[in-house]
């Protein structure tokens, strides 16, 4: 199993709707893609700059895949990440 946690602060406070919609459809199609176990989006309390997505994908061959996917391709390279700052946590599960 592959868990990645990606904390994403949006730049301009003036873009963050715009940001939760692409995030919103971009976790409805990765959800949809094989290997995919779970994506989910969250949009922090403390901050309303930052959202933080929960992905966990059956294998690295999944994630490739993903990374190749229209929700990828089309939505966050594109359009989510120019908006951003991007912080990867992989992680491994504690027991």
């Amino acid at each position: 199993m592959i868990y990645l946690n990606v904390i994403l602060t949006v730049k301009d406070a003036g873009d963050v709707p715009e940001i939760q919609s692409l995030l919103s459809e971009q976790g409805r199609l990765s959800r949809a893609e094989p290997g995919c176990v779970r994506f989910e989006v969250y949009h922090s309390n403390n901050d309303p700059k930052v959202f933080i997505l929960n992905e966990h994908w059956a294998d690295q061959t999944a994630v490739d895949a993903h990374r190749k996917a229209t929700a990828y391709t089309t939505i966050y390279q594109p359009k989510v990440l120019p908006k951003v700052d991007r912080v990867p946590h992989p992680a491994e599960l504690v027991p």
